[in-house]
């Protein structure tokens, strides 16, 4: 029955992208929620799928905390964001019974989970599945990718930071990348600088250039620098809409500028 609920419960999906990263810490939520927003708002349907199991972001990310997720005739109903069902989430945050409870499982339960999300959630029709993955290249990361794998086309948007450490980390990741024959779609530079709050001017709090660099290196598209922004940082705390909010903002530029490329990038993947 499992192997039949698959392809009907993800046959309605376009596009897959994985977030990954080789590092925690990056702000690999944030553009998966960032991104999201801004497909959303280039009229697209867009869900995301939390893989993060031991640190699931994503729902107090969109002010969902509290949500129940509901069984229906083809399995788990996502939380929607709104009444046109433009943006639907799954994660292990709404089957907690406490917010701050810890999910101390082993590998073979998280593996398992993770096989549910993909077969047993009714996505619907969705432009975009955004898949916000832990960080690393665990066994987590297997279990998703092959869940997913018959379900083309499928890709990853790598987050780094510029610091060496975190660009040495991502290197690895876009290695993982390469062995298990996920196409990268290109590199993201998360923290590129903080952007004043009242003159806008961008100051370079840590390196710069890292993530454009090792995308050059290994070969595959560089789809831009992501400022802080305090605004950023508030939205994403009380699960305001960032992209619809501070479209002055040079983080706006950036992260729409990233949503276009993907755009641009995914037509001719269309089944």
């Amino acid at each position: 029955m499992e192997a039949a609920a698959e392809p009907g419960n993800l046959a309605g999906i376009r596009h897959i992208i994985l977030v990954l990263s080789g590092k925690g810490g990056v702000g690999k939520s944030t553009i998966s929620t960032e991104l999201a927003l801004a497909l959303r708002h280039a009229g697209k349907k867009v869900g995301i799928l939390d893989v993060d199991l031991c640190g699931p972001s994503i729902p107090r990310m969109f002010g969902a905390q509290g949500r129940a997720v509901h069984q229906c005739d083809r399995g788990w109903a996502p939380v929607f964001l709104d009444r046109e069902q433009s943006i639907s989430l799954m994660s292990v945050g709404f089957l907690l019974e406490k917010p701050d409870e810890a999910v101390v499982w082993r590998g073979p339960k998280k593996n398992a989970l993770i096989k549910q999300f993909v077969s047993d959630v009714a996505w619907g029709e969705l432009d975009y599945l955004v898949v916000d993955t832990p960080p690393g290249t665990s066994d987590e990361h297997m279990a998703t990718i092959e869940a997913l794998r018959p379900h083309q086309p499928l890709g990853a948007l790598v987050v780094t930071t510029p610091q060496a450490v975190s660009v040495g980390d991502v290197r690895r990741e876009l290695t993982f990348c390469r062995k298990t024959g996920l196409r990268v779609m290109g590199v993201v530079e998360n923290m590129s600088g903080f952007t004043c709050p009242h003159c806008t001017e961008c100051t370079s709090v840590f390196s710069r250039g890292g993530g454009e660099e090792l995308a050059r290196l290994a070969g595959v598209p560089f789809l831009g620098s992501v400022p802080l922004d305090p605004e950023l940082m508030r939205s994403l705390e009380e699960g305001h809409d960032f992209i619809r909010e501070f479209p002055g903002s040079p983080t706006f530029a950036a992260l729409t500028s990233i949503a276009r490329k993907i755009l641009d990038a995914t037509p001719t993947c269309l089944p």
